[in-house]
């Protein structure tokens, strides 16, 4: 199916964003979309129709702002990179629309954007971020940081994973123009819990779970799965884009069971995560856990 034709537009006028705009500003893209490129949306009933949700895109291209939100049925909010206030082009739109800009060097700034994600959510309102961290130069899917976990276990807020296909040849990386009469396919996943791998405060089962939401991700957008984070020192590849999923050998994140570990008698032992729901190996990522500032930072492209 195409673009819903129902579309939730929920007022917020004491979250970022101007209502005004915003009402304005999706249902111009809502009609870009269905005009200009063969947009598909597959799985419109995996986003609830009420209350929180994060939505977790995998990310290839600029325009996957513009796809993604517009096959939503519901206003969407998300983070965007600080660098887009030091345009004109972009200071005033891209806030307006809801976007939260946030300091990718971490620090207090990353922290209070990821606290201003939390009062969308716990508005019962949809918030997106892309696991991956940044754009994927290499077009395969890369390894997921843990803020959408985290974010998703403070607001008892499931996810949604979500996989996209054709935003890449739409607009391929460092391109400003996007080709018109395309086919675009943009497939949202069942809802997944934090809880249903263990407990939301251990940051190892938030390692766990971002590796599950990412093999899920893979599923839905047909990518090839590598266990390295995104960034700009990829080596830029074209790779084809399936018209369904297609995940052959290594290319989503293996499912193992957890190690055996022996633990000195009188040392507390780990918690248990319900099996069957393991989706990598459970590594503690320093870098998204280390302190109280959360790694923001890598949230955004």
């Amino acid at each position: 199916m195409g673009l819903t034709p129902d579309f939730n537009f929920e007022p917020a006028p004491d979250l970022p964003g101007s209502d005004r705009l915003s009402k304005y500003g999706f249902a111009a893209i809502r009609k870009m979309l269905d005009r200009l490129w063969e947009v598909e949306v597959e799985g419109i009933e995996n986003i609830p129709a009420q209350g929180p949700a994060v939505i977790t895109p995998n990310h290839l291209s600029f325009c996957d702002s513009l796809f993604v939100p517009g096959a939503l049925p519901r206003r969407v909010w998300a983070v965007g990179k600080a660098e887009y206030m030091d345009s004109w082009k972009t200071r005033y739109i891209f806030p307006a629309m809801g976007m939260i800009p946030v300091d990718r060097t971490g620090g207090d700034a990353a922290k209070a954007a990821l606290d201003t994600a939390a009062r969308v959510l716990d508005k019962g309102l949809l918030f997106m971020i892309y696991p991956e961290g940044t754009r994927s130069r290499s077009g395969n899917l890369h390894k997921g940081r843990t803020g959408a976990a985290r974010l998703a276990a403070r607001c008892n807020a499931p996810i949604i994973p979500t996989g996209h296909i054709g935003t890449l040849e739409i607009q391929p990386p460092d391109s400003v123009m996007m080709k018109t009469g395309l086919p675009c396919t943009v497939r949202f996943g069942e809802p997944m819990r934090v809880e249903d791998f263990g407990d939301p405060a251990d940051p190892r089962v938030a390692r766990v779970f971002t590796d599950a939401v990412m093999y899920e991700i893979s599923k839905l957008s047909g990518q090839a799965y590598v266990d390295t984070y995104a960034g700009k020192t990829e080596v830029a590849s074209a790779p084809s884009s399936p018209s369904t999923p297609t995940v052959a050998g290594p290319t989503g994140p293996s499912r193992p069971t957890a190690p055996s570990v022996s633990v000195p008698a009188g040392r507390p032992t780990r918690p248990s995560v319900p099996p069957g729901r393991l989706a990598a190996a459970e590594r503690i990522d320093l870098k998204a856990t280390n302190g109280s500032t959360t790694s923001a930072s890598a949230q955004i492209s």
